[in-house]
């Protein structure tokens, strides 16, 4: 007979201090992970089902990668954890007075500790009307929707007859110029330079035009100019055409006007800048830039009692500059606060204040050839790419992520090939703007060879 819904089990969360997470990224893992001995009953709490590995998110959005490469169960990572429990659910807000996390749909949560990982969402600079005509990547579905909107301009542009028509469907802006806007801009050349430049009878896939406009002086901020100055010459190398110092003015159907040009492009890629998710609000904490919740050397949430905060949506400083929103950060807070909340519940005292091991910051550009600033040592090309692959293959969740993106990369890499090049789903917007299955060239011209 199976034990009653009631009965009582040492794992039970009522006979333990109870620990809630709130998102399964890099710093919401590293916590629940480093708690899993403690005297604690730890909930993990994230909208999706998935711990994502974001950094090669524009793999999948380039059919380079297949979602699964990417992605593993968030409940599997807990499996010889009993202490440690999941729960699939939007959270919608915070009470801190009576220490309650409400979740859309089920009853609210209690906790007696509080760590908020949530990361971050794209900011549009006050014109989030933006949005509705741009792709952006932060989630499983929007790689695949910009996966499927790319594929598709090549084939709608193989059945069009008019020019101008094919030129906007072979237009591909990209709005930011940190590293995941030069890692797109330069995967885009890539599938139409190399990958799909046989595929067509009608159209050259070469003639794509790739647009990157940032509008700083000069791309990846954060890197030595020399290294920046790398990746440009290497993305025009690759047929990018790269424009700094150009601030876009508007977004909508048509494509983008930056820099005083319209640009007609039936694909905009938005990664210009990132903000906080509203972790600030639902907990009452100040706000630093970004509307980022500000934290103390231990990562609590500044003038919250036994609320925490890791990652993106965090502001702290590390070396008068505010920290990254990359994985090393998230990780290396996570692990902290998991200290602190063992000392905490074990009552000894806590350990030294938080200090972030800066290890160097990559970003790939193209075909075998990637940066990678490591301090002292800096390196480009060959050598930086195969960098770039190790520390990637190492921060993957799961043996098997780890072998299947490996062959996919040395496949790609002999081949110029990529295996998921499948049109999984269309935008609405995007169906009826371009006439999907409806009005195609003549089946004859379709097939005709100019």
């Amino acid at each position: 007979m199976p034990p009653s819904p009631d009965a009582k089990v040492a794992t039970d969360p009522k006979n333990l201090p109870r620990v809630v997470v709130i998102g399964a990224g890099f710093g919401g893992l590293s916590v629940a992970r480093g708690l899993n001995l403690a005297p604690a009953f730890v909930t993990v709490i994230d909208k999706t089902n998935h711990n994502l590995f974001q950094p090669l998110l524009y793999q999948v959005a380039t059919a380079a990668l297949a979602p699964s490469d990417i992605a593993v169960p968030v409940r599997g990572l807990f499996t010889d954890m009993p202490r440690v429990g999941t729960l699939m659910g939007e959270v919608e807000g915070v009470d801190t007075e009576n220490k309650l996390v409400r979740v859309k749909g089920v009853p609210e949560i209690p906790y007696d500790y509080l760590v908020l990982a949530t990361g971050s969402v794209y900011s549009w600079f006050g014109h989030d009307e933006w949005a509705e005509h741009a792709h952006v990547l932060k989630t499983l579905d929007q790689a695949l929707a910009l996966r499927s909107s790319l594929l598709a301009a090549f084939e709608w542009a193989e059945s069009r007859t008019d020019p101008n028509e094919i030129r906007k469907l072979l237009t591909f802006v990209v709005v930011g110029g940190g590293p995941t806007g030069v890692e797109m801009a330069g995967a885009i050349a890539e599938l139409a330079h190399s990958t799909l430049a046989r595929d067509f009878r009608r159209i050259q896939p070469t003639w794509a035009r790739i647009v990157l406009c940032e509008g700083g002086p000069g791309l990846l901020a954060g890197f030595p100019q020399h290294l920046s100055d790398y990746a440009r010459r290497h993305l025009e190398d690759l047929g990018v055409e790269v424009k700094t110092g150009c601030q876009v003015d508007t977004v909508d159907r048509d494509g983008v006007i930056a820099g005083g040009e319209r640009i007609l492009s039936a694909n905009v890629l938005w990664a210009a800048g990132t903000a906080a998710t509203p972790v600030a609000d639902w907990v009452g904490g100040q706000k630093g830039r970004g509307n980022a919740v500000m934290i103390d050397e231990h990562c609590a949430v500044i003038g919250q009692k036994d609320v925490y905060a890791v990652g993106d949506c965090t502001y702290m400083e590390h070396d008068g500059r505010r920290l990254p929103g990359v994985a090393p950060v998230a990780k290396q807070q996570g692990e902290h606060v998991a200290k602190v909340l063992m000392r905490r519940l074990i009552g000894e005292p806590l350990p030294p204040p938080f200090k972030y091991d800066d290890q160097g910051q990559l970003a790939m550009v193209g075909r075998s050839a990637a940066i990678a600033d490591l301090g002292k040592v800096k390196m480009t090309g060959v050598i930086g790419w195969l960098l770039w692959s190790v520390v990637h293959l190492f921060f993957l969740i799961g043996a098997r992520n780890r072998l299947t993106v490996y062959l996919n990369w040395v496949w790609a890499w002999i081949t110029y090939g990529r295996g998921a090049r499948l049109i999984t789903s269309i935008r609405p917007e995007t169906r009826q703007e371009f006439g999907y299955l409806d009005g195609i060239a003549d089946h004859r011209a379709m097939l005709k060879v100019d």
